[in-house]
């Protein structure tokens, strides 16, 4: 997960930025006092705390006493806190509050050497021995974490250790080793307890190979995963990765087991699986003619594992599942394993301002590889889209746009399909839909995983600057003909008129369009009063906003451009001038009215 870096004020922020490039991280910033930044925010406290609980690693441009006052209501299992760096606002000073041994005191190594300071490490065993005991490297997992401190402890008294297995790391440390040393460090797969005096190290070095028929039950899937490692007598702990063919990339039951494990799944594709031919236990040559490899569960498992490494249990099956593992010669990287199933973000960024982006949006730009979408709203993304790769499209490529977002997923990548407004709102959502709905995708496109978050769509914009427009029922008509028949919008409006719906009209003009409008208004003034309120909303959250409200006997097609969104309300829809002058619309739903509320009834 991506570091945040906080910062509060302008003088800090080219240290602030420094830093964040030099840790590929998001730069935060005090939306009153800082002018540049990746995400916003409007109160600092809420804003750390928020970061803190979602166990993104922060460092903070922040007084240390500031930041510990801010988090101290949060803390509570110290194991399952992320880094808190607090660095001083000259850079001289980098000091890991919180989450030492997880990755804390690294990250504050990196941040002083980005900003020219010292890291203020204070953990005796990462001064003394250069190492961290309950902190192991990507790949290797302690096993009775809670032992640490005491072995530590023991071993700054004067301890000697003895290391039992092979462990680059450990043997590369400072660590003092004796053959007849009190303090055992055990690297090893084998399933067991560990014993008084010891710390159980987990190399990550295993790969369940899984192959299943479409729709395997998840309970199956997990049954057998389970089974096959009790017969290796193994520990689950040095599980590294789950593997299969990239025509299951799709498959629940294989990510069920992935998740069931807390281990990434990755997938193979069928030449890699049968170039490992000649060193499966069970071949089949039925297999070879379903899917184009002699055996998914032993293949994956042994590409999974590398030209060095081996099967401890061959392939075992269930009524609809396969299941075998391999063993690695040293801890496997699953991002150099295969590819996992992409990831395709639909986001609606709403109508451009970030303070109207949403969080969870903002965290899947920053969580994806390649951003796709029309220039404009790329550029509105502004330095979030700081080391993605952009894939840009003009206006009218709408299918094009969304086929090849579909396809950069295929190749097992995390992609944002970036959108204005809401994503499912007249945008790309439904599109990526219809696409897997219409079919003709590479297999790869059709098997990614897919999430679709929600944005303020333009009329919500429109209707929050005019008031309240709203407040009763509401429909929304696309004026454009060049995908629905122009009689079937009139028919719409039409009817929209008769039910006394208030309107939100997107598209209501084009450069070549600019009679449709017309119609519309001239067709509403026979089923409303002429002096129902409209809101012309324009540029709604970016330079050169404006928001009016004229008499629908008055709206001038003149008035209106294709950044405008026109909301016509019902018969029911009031205007009011609050004290400083400004006008306001809304539409009652009767709660004034409402026996009880007193409201009616106010003298």
């Amino acid at each position: 997960m991506k570091p945040a870096i906080v910062v509060l004020s302008a003088s800090a922020l080219p240290l602030a930025r420094r830093i964040a490039d030099g840790l590929d991280a998001e730069l935060h910033g005090a939306r009153a006092r800082v002018g540049e930044a990746d995400i916003f925010f409007d109160h600092a406290g809420s804003h750390i705390r928020t970061l803190f609980e979602a166990g993104r690693p922060i460092v903070a441009l922040m007084a240390t006493g500031a930041v510990i006052r801010i988090l101290a209501p949060l803390l509570a299992d110290k194991r399952a806190e992320p880094p808190v760096v607090a660095l001083a606002e000259d850079g001289s000073s980098a000091v890991p509050l919180l989450g030492g041994h997880h990755g804390a005191n690294d990250l504050a190594r990196r941040v002083a050497s980005l900003a020219g300071g010292a890291a203020a490490i204070t953990t005796a065993g990462d001064l003394r021995f250069g190492v961290a005991l309950d902190e192991p490297p990507p790949g290797w997992l302690l096993e009775n974490e809670g032992d640490a401190k005491t072995v530590m402890a023991d071993l700054v008294s004067g301890e000697y250790a003895w290391i039992e297995g092979k462990a680059p790391w450990l043997e590369a440390s400072n660590l003092p080793i004796s053959d007849d040393g009190r303090v055992t460090l055990s690297v090893t797969e084998e399933k067991r307890e560990p014993v008084p005096g010891e710390l159980l190290y987990r190399p990550r070095t295993l790969v369940l190979g899984l192959g299943a028929e479409r729709g395997a039950p998840i309970e199956e899937a997990v049954a057998l995963a389970e089974s096959v490692i009790a017969e290796a007598g193994v520990s689950p702990s040095s599980l590294g990765l789950v593997a299969s063919l990239d025509v299951k990339a799709d498959e629940p039951a294989v990510h069920a087991v992935a998740a069931h494990f807390g281990v990434p799944a990755r997938f193979f594709d069928a030449p890699t699986l049968e170039a490992e031919t000649p060193r499966l236990a069970n071949p089949s040559a039925i297999v070879f003619a379903e899917v184009g490899c002699h055996g998914v569960a032993e293949g994956a498992a042994l590409a999974g594992a590398g030209p060095d490494g081996r099967l401890l249990v061959e392939k075992r099956k269930s009524a609809r599942v396969t299941a075998a593992l391999g063993q690695a010669s040293m801890p496997v990287d699953p991002a150099a394993l295969g590819r996992a199933r992409g990831t395709l973000f639909v986001v609606g960024i709403g109508p451009g301002s970030d303070g109207w982006r949403s969080p969870e949006v903002s965290t899947m730009v920053a969580q994806a590889d390649d951003l796709v979408g029309y220039s404009l709203y790329l550029d509105l993304l502004g330095p979030l889209t700081t080391g993605k790769t952009r894939h840009d499209f003009d206006l009218g490529l709408e299918e094009a746009r969304v086929r090849h977002a579909m396809e950069l997923a295929g190749e097992g990548r995390t992609v944002a399909l970036v959108c204005s407004g809401d994503a499912g709102i007249y945008a790309m959502a439904t599109l990526v839909f219809e696409l897997l709905e219409k079919g003709g995708l590479p297999d790869g496109a059709r098997r990614i995983a897919i999430h679709v978050s929600p944005g303020i769509s333009a009329l919500q914009a429109a209707a929050a600057r005019a008031g309240a427009p709203l407040g009763h029922d509401f429909c929304t008509i696309s004026l454009s003909d060049l995908l629905t028949p122009w009689a079937a919008i009139q028919r719409r409006v039409r009817a929209a008129g008769e039910g006394d719906f208030v309107i939100a009209f997107y598209n209501p003009v084009s450069a070549k369009r600019r009679t449709q409008l017309v119609w519309a208004r001239d067709e509403l003034l026979n089923h409303r009063p002429a002096d129902t309120p409209v809101i012309l909303a324009t540029n709604l959250g970016r330079n050169g906003e404006s928001v009016r409200i004229v008499p629908l006997a008055e709206l001038d097609v003149a008035d209106v451009d294709m950044l405008t969104v026109v909301i016509v309300g019902s018969s029911h829809t009031r205007t009011v001038t609050t004290g400083d002058g400004r006008k306001w619309a809304y539409t009652p739903r009767g709660y004034a009215d409402k026996a009880g509320t007193g409201i009616g009834n106010a003298a």
